[in-house]
């Protein structure tokens, strides 16, 4: 495996009131990271606060309030914080994000910073381009479409900056709507305006997913099925009924269906009810029909797949890589496949597991943490 430069890297990461940790910092080299340790020592916590710095929620998706360190009780006021700092390209960028204060009757909420200044995701998603891959995710296929949806999104995030401005744009719309339908007034011109927008950015918002997914079956296809891991074939149900990225059609969708909404309590039709489906092309079977092994190994070849084509679309920097527990269940053959397209696509990638020596075939391209009682201890 030759070693190549990693074009984009976090070189520091600092926690304050997150999860398990109280203060930590972390500084690294331009490299794939390892962290092992027992289970309960706070390397998925790690991971989850860089997940932050990227558009929704993390790879837990958790309420901002759940993050909050509960034990022993943090300082009063001293809310839940992570910062990074970026090496890329074109320089250096100090990244933030963090719950701030609000009334005890108002909903929780964080913000993102950017140098200092505050910042939208979409800002941050263009600069800081973020996959992952967590055990939870081992039954995506055989749960509810919204995981889906959700992997799909982050897929699209690091191919069209614009889509997690557009994601936002039709959720706000989408919720501002539904309390009108549900609280009233129903104020007919309120209700075309905030129907106009969510049609505007749905029908962006589809055409994203739809063109991200043409894009990677592409890819797929290229990859084929002479590697470790499996080609496989993505589809989509847009979730408006066929109508696909016409914001007109979904308009009209949105207005003949507000009384059915109102009495629902819920939006019945448009892309915030869509689902990724995928099939394994080589036993020519549905992905919820494979064996566990079988869905774990397609999704990491839909991620390496997506992590090529950002790596290609952005002049060489490939996004990065979070892979917790990615190596203890996957074979030998399987395990170094995986390491070797991780330097082939000079990735920083963060990898966690309970046994280091899972992760030996990385050699040198690695740096290596032992994480215990929330300290990070070199183990090169």
């Amino acid at each position: 495996m030759p070693a190549k430069e990693i074009a984009l890297a976090l070189t520091r990461l600092s926690l304050a009131n997150f999860r398990s940790y109280e203060a930590a910092e972390l500084r690294v080299e331009a490299k794939p990271v390892v962290l092992a340790g027992a289970n309960g020592t706070g390397k998925t916590n790690l991971l989850e606060a860089i997940s932050l710095l990227s558009p929704g929620r993390g790879l837990r998706g958790a309420k901002l309030s759940e993050i909050q360190r509960k034990a022993p009780e943090p300082l009063e006021g001293s809310l839940w914080a992570v910062s990074a700092t970026l090496s890329r390209p074109d320089g250096q960028w100090e990244i933030g994000t963090g719950l701030v204060p609000t009334a005890p009757e108002a909903r929780e909420r964080r913000v993102l910073h950017l140098n200092g200044a505050p910042a939208d995701s979409a800002d941050i998603a263009e600069l800081l381009p973020v996959l992952w891959l967590t055990p939870a995710m081992d039954r995506l296929f055989l749960e509810g479409a919204s995981g889906r949806r959700r992997f799909l999104d982050r897929l699209v995030f690091g191919l069209d900056a614009a889509h997690a401005r557009n994601v936002v744009r039709y959720e706000r719309a989408q919720r501002d709507r539904l309390r009108v339908l549900t609280e009233g007034p129903r104020d007919a011109a309120w209700l075309d305006g905030l129907e106009e927008t969510m049609a505007a950015e749905g029908a962006a918002v589809t055409q994203a997913r739809a063109l991200a997914i043409e894009k990677l079956n592409g890819e797929l296809a290229t990859r084929g099925s002479v590697g470790a891991f499996p080609c496989a074939h993505l589809s989509l149900d847009d979730g408006c009924n066929g109508i696909g990225p016409d914001a007109m059609k979904l308009q009209a969708a949105l207005a003949s269906s507000r009384v059915r909404d109102g009495e629902a309590g819920r939006t019945t039709v448009g892309p915030h009810l869509a689902d990724l489906l995928v099939r394994h092309t080589g036993k020519r079977a549905d992905a919820r029909d494979c064996s566990t092994g079988e869905q774990k190994a397609l999704l990491i070849s839909i991620v390496l797949a997506n992590a090529w084509l950002q790596r290609r679309k952005n002049d060489g920097v490939a996004p990065l890589l979070l892979l917790d527990e990615i190596a203890a269940h996957l074979d030998v053959k399987r395990r170094a496949a995986l390491f070797e397209e991780i330097v082939s696509l000079s990735a920083q990638a963060w990898m966690t597991g309970t046994d280091m020596s899972l992760f030996e075939p990385l050699g040198p391209h690695a740096s290596r943490f032992s994480v215990v009682s929330g300290k990070f201890v070199r183990a090169d």
